[in-house]
Formats: structure tokens, sequence, C-alpha cells
């Protein structure tokens, strides 16, 4: 046991002396290589969704824990709430006119709770909200994605209004939670319950983007075609894919706070 932690220490430690450009590679090829496992392991691709349901579903039990055992807000971003909300409320929406599935049910139970969640920052908690370190401004990303839907959104035969909102919401989705990454840049320093929140939506959106690059691969391409023409296929991948990287730094120093013993995750400048 202590020769596996040396050795996981001794690799930690390697990645440490890195360059940037090669700290990116390293990721890149471990991404790869974990798409490579899992296309082994996994026969049903579908089950990597429901797995990255399910470790978002435990990062919100996590979070919810928090605010009710802890009664703090500390370190939680107001405004990644709001935005995941919105774009939960417009997915909602577009579920409901274009296609209603499982889907449907499991992004209703997630908008009850972020909205709870809200509830508790705003109101019950709202003595130990850092405002001053919850500074992202929110239109920074609202508005260049309501822009890029206008552009670039599916050319299904639905409503052109509901095929914007469609792309709006996947475009939201993806960079939702930079306001909490800006809240940890600014205290430095992380608690272990929003650490593990965070960490688990990393792992549900690296599963999610598996799901959707191994049914791309799966299907030869023709996934793509299926969802139209144009740019549009091409942006959902590439979103699935941004939303993983924003949150594979912090993963990253997650993975050595753990194995290196530490309850309290302490980021370096620069991280986000």
């Amino acid at each position: 046991m202590r020769g596996g932690k040396k050795t996981i220490h001794a690799i930690i430690t390697w990645m440490r002396r890195q360059p940037p450009k090669a700290k990116a590679l390293i990721a890149v090829l471990l991404g790869m290589t974990a798409l490579v496992l899992l296309r082994i392991i996994v026969h049903d691709h579908d089950n990597l969704f429901v797995a990255a349901e399910a470790v978002h579903s435990l990062g919100i039990s996590v979070l919810i824990y928090k605010l009710i055992k802890e009664k703090t807000c500390a370190g939680l971003s107001l405004k990644s709430q709001e935005l995941t909300a919105l774009f939960l409320a417009v997915r909602l929406y577009c579920s409901f006119v274009m296609e209603y599935d499982i889907h449907t049910l499991l992004d209703l139970a997630t908008f009850a709770t972020t909205v709870w969640v809200i509830y508790m920052i705003r109101f019950k908690l709202r003595s130990s909200y850092m405002n001053d370190k919850d500074n992202f401004a929110i239109y920074h990303v609202a508005i260049p994605c309501a822009v890029l839907a206008l552009f670039i959104h599916p050319s299904t035969s639905h409503h052109l209004l509901n095929r914007i909102f469609w792309a709006f919401c996947v475009y939201l989705e993806a960079v939702s939670v930079l306001p909490q990454l800006r809240v940890m840049q600014n205290t430095k320093i992380v608690e272990p319950f929003t650490a593990h929140y965070v960490f688990a939506l990393g792992v549900a959106r690296f599963l999610s983007c598996a799901h959707w690059v191994l049914q791309v691969l799966d299907s030869r391409g023709h996934l793509l075609v299926a969802l139209g023409y144009g740019l549009w296929p091409s942006m959902v991948l590439i979103s699935e894919i941004v939303q993983t990287f924003i949150l594979a730094d912090f993963c990253y120093y997650y993975v050595q706070s753990v194995f290196g013993g530490q309850l309290v995750l302490r980021l370096p400048s620069g991280v986000v």
C-alpha cells in the first residue's frame, strides 16, 4: 500500500515539474487512453450517460449535505447555480416542445434541486455567502452564448426559436461552471464538500463527453449527420469537450490533494 502511494506521489511530483504545454499534452493523452479503455470495457455506451447522471447526482447530494448539515454556503458560487438553473430551464422547455423523454425527468429533478440551492444561498445562508469572491460577470458568458446560438443552431424541422433556445442551453452548460472556478481561484483554499462537488461535476462531464465521442465513433459519424448539417453537429461535440477541459485542471489538483492526505484543497495561482 505504501509502495503504491509512493509511486503515485512520485508521478504527481514529476507532473508538477512539467511546463504547461507538456501538462496539456499529457492530459490529452490520458483522456484518449481513458476513452479507449471505456470503449473496451463498457459495451453499451448509453450506460456512460447513466453513469454521468449518477455521479452528478452524487455531487448534488454532497452539496445538499453541506448546506443542511454544515449550514454554510461559503465557497459556493451563486452565479454558477443561477447559470445552471437558466440552462436547465431552457432545456426543459425545449424538451417539452421538441423531445420529451427520460432525460426530461432527470433535468426536472436537477432543476428543482438547483432552485433550492439558490434559495438557500440567497435567503437562508446569506450571511456565509462570499459575495466579494463571486465576482464573475454572468453576461460575459450568457451574451456570447446567445449570440452564438443565433448563428449556429440545429437544422431540424422544429420552430426556429426553439432551435435557437436548444443551442443556447448547450453552449451555456459548457461554461456554467466558470463562476464557481473563479470563486475557488479567488479564495485559493477549497473546503472538502465544495471540492467533492466540483470534482463530481468534472467526472460527470467527462463521462458525458465520452458518451458523445464514443457514440460518434460507433456510428462512424452518422450521429453527427443525424444532428443536422452545417456547424451545429461539430459545435455540440466541441461543447462537450470544452466542459471537460474547463474542469480538468481542478480535477488534477483535487486528485493530488486526496493522495497527499490533505483535507483542504489549496489551489496555486493561475489554475482557472
